[in-house]
């Protein structure tokens, strides 16, 4: 499964789920993005030729990062660039998510090991602009049937959480 988080026409983060499963080489972001994801699938004896990568000069305005989650389960909240809060979505092991403009922010939902890849170099606090997270009561998820499912079990989880 590939999921492309958009708001008002602004794609915000594309997520391969750990279900996905296409062969060759499939590239999923848009040419111009400073930040490249694809997934490749290939049979056992294929040979990629040896390459080099070629010096190119490039302007990065904003940082695009890709988190690859090992194990555990994530809830990513997604914000507008004005920090509006927009909605969220469940992450677990073996998915893999491209953050590529807006806010976002996570709550760990189970132990969780990933492993982030972004643009450097690191600028420190100037990097980013940090905000308080959305309201446990106002968190809302995407409509689509498995998250609708995931919005269920998590529900029942806060009130679990508040009510011992």
């Amino acid at each position: 499964m590939l999921q492309e988080i958009k708001h008002n026409n602004q794609l915000l983060a594309i997520i391969i789920s750990n279900k996905y499963s296409e062969p060759g080489i499939q590239f999923f972001t848009p040419d111009d993005f400073s930040q490249q994801l694809a997934f490749m699938k290939h049979p056992a004896g294929k040979i990629i030729q040896p390459h080099v990568h070629n010096s190119v000069q490039r302007e990065v305005h904003f940082t695009k990062e890709v988190l690859f989650i090992r194990k555990g389960k994530i809830r990513i909240d997604f914000y507008t660039n004005q920090q509006d809060y927009i909605d969220s979505h469940i992450l677990e092991t073996g998915d893999v998510i491209l953050l590529s403009e807006g806010g976002h922010g996570f709550e760990i939902l189970e132990e969780t090991e990933m492993i982030e890849v972004k643009q450097g170099p690191y600028a420190g606090e100037k990097d980013k602009s940090r905000f308080g997270p959305v309201a446990e009561d106002k968190v809302k998820f995407a409509t689509n049937q498995e998250d609708r499912q995931l919005d269920i079990r998590l529900q029942e989880k806060t009130m679990r959480r508040h009510y011992k």
